[in-house]
């Protein structure tokens, strides 16, 4: 393609397709690749943009990363979303599903999500907290909603911090799960939702 229709078609983004653009070949590149493996100039590269328009959207890889995670975390809220009417036992094995499903796919952004946040990055530490901060949202409301379960959630605070627990407890489950490999993701799925259940019983 000629210089000049190439810079047309890229003029033809909107600020927002253009930040989506970017946002969609991080995810491929932090999926496929430890973070520390992952430049920024192959980012712009991929993109057909300049290292410069990348860092007017994003100032840091740091950020950049921030924002990637946050688009992955939003998108596995949409992903998981309760289902009005199907019970919370069906709903949490489909959930797990989709979730282990996700986390074996994109191996490298989830070690290197979780180990942004153990070391204390602060961008991405506060996308961390609004993350699981949504899931325990997303949980609580489903289990709320459901017959078998919502009636024990009146004056049970308790509650509130079993979800917390189960939530480290998948993360660290899910780390262990990609580093040794051992069990089938049924098996990890199985594992996790038995744990939630004994939670909250």
């Amino acid at each position: 393609m000629p210089a000049n229709q190439g810079e047309r078609a890229r003029r033809r983004l909107s600020t927002g397709e253009r930040r989506e653009q970017l946002l969609t070949v991080g995810a491929r590149l932090f999926s496929e690749s430890p973070y520390d493996e992952v430049w920024i100039e192959q980012v712009a590269d991929l993109a057909g943009v300049s290292r410069g328009l990348l860092y007017h959207y994003f100032p840091t890889k740091r950020d950049f990363f921030a924002a990637v995670v946050e688009r992955e975390s939003e998108r596995m809220l949409r992903m998981t979303a309760a289902e009005p009417g199907v019970p919370a036992r069906e709903q949490l094995t489909a959930g797990l599903d989709t979730y282990l499903g996700y986390v074996e796919a994109h191996a490298h952004g989830f070690r290197a999500f979780h180990r942004a946040d153990a070391a204390g990055d602060q961008a991405v530490r506060k996308v961390y907290q609004r993350a699981l901060a949504a899931q325990e949202k997303q949980i609580l409301a489903a289990l709320a909603a459901d017959p078998e379960f919502g009636p024990a959630f009146e004056g049970a605070p308790h509650l509130r911090l079993a979800v917390r627990g189960w939530l480290a407890f998948t993360t660290a489950v899910c780390l262990e799960w990609l580093r040794e490999g051992e069990l089938s993701r049924d098996q990890v799925r199985d594992l996790c939702a038995r744990a939630l259940l004994g939670a909250i019983a």
